[in-house]
């Protein structure tokens, strides 16, 4: 149905009985080079006579049946007809419905007579089934040529958009009435193997410096009613006698140039993270050089915090040199921080367990970014103050997908929070940092509690728009570990 919409230019809904009285409309197919004649999707959709009379008559008639009339509620002319589908024994199963507004309708006739009976053998092997084969076909675009050639694969009819086509291959003659191996292309190919197949055939090939995507569909006259009434098929399994081909053509050009720029230019960016991440884990790695030559306790501990502030934005950087999404899972981010703080942070002889519980989030690396600050500052700050003498017990990072908001939630059973404390006024580098990224970058809001079994961090912030292709892309990609 998609095929035979697109080169009809009409709607075609597939409807069928669904009770006495009553018509329910089983598939629907819309033209992709003009403007639909509906807006909706009618799939599902319950009829009755008063809606469409056609469609009863035919059903009552068990024939054609053609009718204007005003589409509601846009009130356009169409012309509607109503073909009756049969199974191999004649009995009727469904209705097509064939709409073509009358403005498509008066061009279509100007057009030349073998193209205009091209497209009724095309509707009449839709209604056969003879064109299942091509389902997968990619859509009839607004700037497609189209084609159509003989038996003997002479282009006997060819469209403006088409002439054009190959007037960039440098054919400027009228080339009606040329056979196809005149041409110095890949069409009398293309078109042969699909005389020898009856089947549909869509590939993609370079015509000097262009990239065409053929699709062409061998057309097959229908049977006569002596064969129609005798077994619908010929003795060799075909229903018909081949007519010709409707060849399309869709100049892929700019889109592949486009798509190879994108993809250039995506890597370079991989490359740039990769690069950064390299950067700043050296950085880590000299910064833990001078630790272990550092004597002073309170110069170590700075060193260490700046160690693991670093990796936290390496992190990020590592995501993105592996994600051309430029979305990233909050959740496996949380799960690095945490290795890393085991590794940097948590003291010799500790025995602290740590968890992360919650969905997968994706957040655009922007958002990500302050997250993982966030996060790190949070564990950082549980750790050095939670279990300065602690040494056996719980951390744990929880996160809340709400739709359009994210809640992370951070909670330790360490030492609990002083009585004067006050979240408004941190007197701690991290939680000042922890302070300005949540107001000024995430927009969001951060609690700290005591709790009865322990103490709470609370960050909310709002989502950034994240669209659905980009976030399919992140979720089908599967993260180095």
């Amino acid at each position: 149905m998609p095929i035979t919409a697109d080169l009809s230019r009409s709607d075609l809904l597939l409807v069928f009985p669904r009770s006495s009285g009553v018509m329910a409309v089983l598939a629907q197919a819309q033209p992709h080079a003009i403007q639909p004649l509906y807006e909706t999707n009618l799939v599902g959709r319950v009829l009755t006579a008063a809606d469409a009379p056609p469609i009863f008559e035919s059903w009552r008639r068990e024939r054609r049946i053609g009718a204007h009339r005003d589409l509601i509620p846009s009130g356009a002319h169409v012309v509607q007809d109503v073909y009756p589908v049969r199974n191999c024994d004649g009995r009727l199963l469904a209705l097509l419905s064939v709409e073509t507004s009358l403005i498509q309708l008066e061009r279509h006739r100007q057009r030349h007579p073998a193209f205009r009976r091209a497209i009724e053998w095309l509707k009449r092997m839709c209604l056969r089934g003879q064109l299942s084969a091509g389902e997968g076909l990619h859509p009839f675009g607004e700037w497609d040529g189209v084609y159509f050639v003989d038996p003997q694969r002479r282009i006997v009819y060819m469209s403006g958009i088409a002439t054009n086509l190959f007037r960039r291959l440098g054919y400027m003659e009228d080339l009606r009435g040329k056979r196809l191996a005149f041409l110095n292309t890949s069409d009398d190919e293309i078109v042969a193997a699909a005389f020898d197949t009856l089947a549909p055939v869509e590939r993609e090939v370079h015509e000097g410096s262009h990239i065409w995507i053929r699709k062409v569909l061998p057309l097959l006259a229908p049977p006569t009613p002596r064969e129609r009434l005798r077994t619908f098929v010929r003795d060799d399994g075909r229903l018909g006698d081949l007519r010709g081909a409707l060849i399309t053509i869709h100049d892929a050009t700019e889109e592949r140039r486009k798509r190879q720029e994108l993809k250039v230019k995506t890597t370079m960016i991989q490359e740039v993270h990769h690069r950064v991440k390299n950067n700043l884990q050296a950085i880590a790695a000299m910064l833990r050089m001078q630790a272990r030559r550092t004597a002073d306790e309170e110069a170590l501990h700075a060193l260490n915090e700046a160690v693991v502030r670093i990796l936290s934005v390496a992190v990020i950087h590592e995501f993105l040199s592996l994600d051309e999404s430029q979305t990233i899972n909050v959740r496996d981010v949380c799960q690095r921080i945490i290795s890393q703080n085991q590794q940097v942070i948590v003291a010799p002889g500790a025995r602290i367990t740590f968890a992360v519980e919650g969905p997968a989030i994706y957040l655009p690396s922007q958002q990500a970014t302050a997250c993982a600050l966030v996060v790190n500052e949070l564990i950082h700050n549980a750790l050095e103050h939670g279990f300065e003498t602690q040494k056996l017990g719980q951390l744990k990072v929880m996160l809340a997908d709400g739709g359009d908001r994210v809640e992370l939630k951070i909670w330790d059973d360490g030492t609990r929070l002083p009585m004067d404390f006050d979240v408004g006024s941190p007197s701690s580098l991290g939680l000042q940092i922890v302070q300005t990224l949540v107001q000024d970058d995430l927009h969001g809001q951060l609690r700290l509690e005591n709790q009865a079994d322990g103490v709470l961090a609370t960050v909310e912030f709002p989502k950034m728009p994240v669209s659905p292709e980009v976030l399919e892309a992140a979720r089908g990609l599967p993260l180095k570990q």
